[in-house]
């Protein structure tokens, strides 16, 4: 049975490292509190107006290709995964596809919005294609520059310190090798409580459902008012996060997900040998890690240097384990994720 494999992995961060105590001449927090609720140390921000999310996603994608032994003229489709596109649209896809030179063989490119889940989730639409032979050599990437939209206030601490900036990638393609590639894949979401984990604004007439008055908007479908004042002084125009609620509900779900993921494929917790968690919080991944008897070994962990890169934290983490020589041929590895949506996922895979 033909199987999809990662041909071809490279990641990259910018040079700009952000320690904590930058963070402190910016607003109320400390390293300490930082560092005890989140792990994280440093971060990387991209240059402003020079860097961009399909800048990073290119370089990724580069070192990809490179690792994958092919020229860049092989790939037949992109799929990029991102929350924060350079632009509201186009995608990234297409902007990366220019900024590779390989756009006169006018391949597809497909923009996935899962946020923290989007690298999980483009692995099973790429696993999909290669399976089925539309396309023989997908190259998936992940990217993010959160740096450009986050709150540098104390206001905005609880949600500004934890993110980064970096981009990481991989070239899928078919193996006939049963010894190898994706195994089970397992995607969730859960809309109910979208608004928990959100960017409300902008939008069209940007603010929640159902709380027009609210935010001052008309019924009048010429109205051209999308953000308002009250939308800046609730802080709309940030992205906003419950900590704990999120936190309560993804310390739930991870475990889930890696289960359900390892049961379809007949095996336990204890066969895996490298769990690469989407780097949220060093708190979940380590209650991820107790709850499934893993030890240290068995679970790779970065967002110390990095912070949360969203999409392209789980390929920025795969990337690095890889070239550390933590990931070997036949290694049982579980990807898992779970962001935004809420939405949630894991892939399971042979290297």
């Amino acid at each position: 049975m033909k199987r999809t494999k990662i041909a071809g992995i490279g990641h990259y961060v910018p040079e700009q490292v952000i320690a904590n105590s930058e963070l402190e001449k910016l607003m109320d927090t400390t390293d300490e509190w930082i560092q005890e609720r989140t792990g994280i140390q440093e971060r990387r921000f991209g240059v402003r107006h020079k860097e961009t999310t399909s800048t990073m996603g290119a370089e990724a994608a580069r070192k990809a290709i490179e690792d994958a032994g092919i020229d860049k003229e092989e790939i037949d489709f992109i799929i990029f995964a991102t929350l924060s596109p350079d632009y509201f649209f186009p995608g990234c896809g297409v902007l990366v596809q220019r900024e590779l030179g390989i756009s006169k063989t006018e391949i597809g490119a497909l923009d996935i919005r899962n946020q923290c889940s989007g690298f999980v989730y483009g692995m099973s639409v790429a696993d999909q294609f290669v399976r089925s032979g539309m396309y023989k050599k997908v190259l998936l990437i992940g990217a993010e520059m959160h740096s450009m939209g986050l709150d540098f206030t104390t206001r905005g601490r609880n949600v500004s310190v934890i993110f980064g900036d970096g981009a990481g990638a991989v070239v899928l393609q078919p193996t006939e090798d049963e010894n190898q590639g994706i195994l089970v894949s397992k995607l969730h979401s859960d809309g109910r409580e979208a608004e928990e984990l959100a960017f409300i604004s902008p939008g069209c007439h940007g603010g929640y459902h159902g709380e027009k008055e609210k935010y001052g908007f008309s019924d009048n479908p010429f109205d051209t008012v999308f953000i308002t004042q009250q939308m800046v002084d609730d802080a709309l125009i940030y992205p906003n996060m419950n900590g704990q609620h999120v936190f309560k509900f993804a310390v739930k779900k991870f475990p889930e997900v890696i289960m359900e993921v390892l049961g379809e494929a007949g095996y336990k917790p204890a066969d895996i040998n490298l769990l690469i968690p989407h780097q949220a919080n060093l708190r979940i991944s380590q209650f991820v890690q107790r709850v499934l008897k893993l030890n240290d070994d068995q679970v790779y962990n970065n967002i110390q240097k990095y912070g949360n890169t969203t999409a392209a934290s789980i390929p920025i983490a795969l990337s690095e384990a890889y070239q550390l020589g933590k990931v070997k041929k036949g290694d049982l590895v579980c990807l898992a994720a779970f962001g935004s949506g809420f939405t949630w996922g894991a892939n399971l895979l042979r290297w």
